[in-house]
């Protein structure tokens, strides 16, 4: 028996034509397209004059629209995944779904395409190199301050997605940890009103006003740790605990951000 592909269909964020050749050839060769809101998926279809069933799966149907979904494919048929906007899996029910097919020895074939967090995170100015991304705060009080307080003792940039409503909120709620902490505010990204709001704490709230439309990416520049020492004194530190020349060299260079080679005439000086 043949069974049938479930297939990742990323969407734009916004901009409907950031959408990739292979997704529109998809969304036509399905048999069905599962969508988050099928409403939202019928005005891109229709911009693409794309006509095809769909079927409806979010965070309060997923358990029964999943096994629907897992009976289609077992009967051969080929099934498009897609949420409102962006990659489907990603802080939104789609992720149990995928687990579902992978359990159910299903083929699960992801697609690339738009996605708000690497948009926002390539336009920030803040460091790409290492990022990591946290989906929306906890609700509850107590998990709430924890997330918070790791988001400002990650040494990586910090991206989360908030909701408009809350943001004055959640930025007074960073306040007593972000000090001279770069924070960026990416609004309506790929839209006609898109938007960076880039600063402090304090700047970004007095950029951002008190009626706050439009999706939002939030991301938080991350810790740097400040050294007061002189590469003579930190070589000299890691020699007294204990770790060779060589490795406090290395680990002296890492932690200033200099040379190798400069921090190395260093010892030879001290020769």
């Amino acid at each position: 028996m043949v069974i049938g592909n479930l297939y990742l269909c990323p969407t734009p964020i916004g901009n409907l034509e950031d959408i990739t050749l292979r997704v529109l050839r998809i969304l036509k060769e399905v048999d069905f397209i599962a969508a988050e809101d099928t409403r939202q998926t019928v005005r891109l279809l229709n911009h693409y004059e794309i006509k095809k069933p769909l079927i409806s799966y979010h965070e309060h149907n997923k358990v029964s629209s999943g096994i629907k979904i897992v009976n289609e494919l077992k009967l051969g048929k080929n099934v498009a995944l897609v949420t409102d906007a962006g990659t489907p899996g990603i802080s939104d029910p789609g992720k149990d779904l995928v687990k579902l097919c992978i359990d159910e020895n299903i083929n699960v074939i992801p697609l690339p395409g738009p996605t708000a967090i690497t948009t926002a995170l390539i336009g920030s100015g803040l460091d790409t190199n290492e990022f990591t991304f946290m989906g929306f705060l906890p609700t509850k009080k107590k998990d709430r301050e924890e997330v918070i307080n790791n988001i400002f003792h990650e040494k990586r940039t910090v991206i989360i997605y908030e909701a408009p409503h809350r943001i004055i909120d959640t930025l007074n709620e960073f306040k007593p940890y972000a000090g001279d902490r770069k924070i960026v505010i990416a609004r309506e990204l790929t839209k006609i009103h898109e938007e960076f709001i880039r600063g402090t704490i304090d700047e970004v709230l007095s950029k951002i006003g008190n009626e706050v439309k439009g999706e939002l990416v939030v991301l938080v520049e991350g810790f740097k740790e400040v050294i007061n020492l002189s590469p003579e004194e930190l070589i000299k530190k890691y020699i007294d605990s204990g770790i060779d020349k060589k490795e406090a060299v290395k680990l002296t260079a890492k932690k200033l951000g200099i040379p190798k080679s400069e921090v190395y005439k260093l010892t030879l000086n001290d020769k």
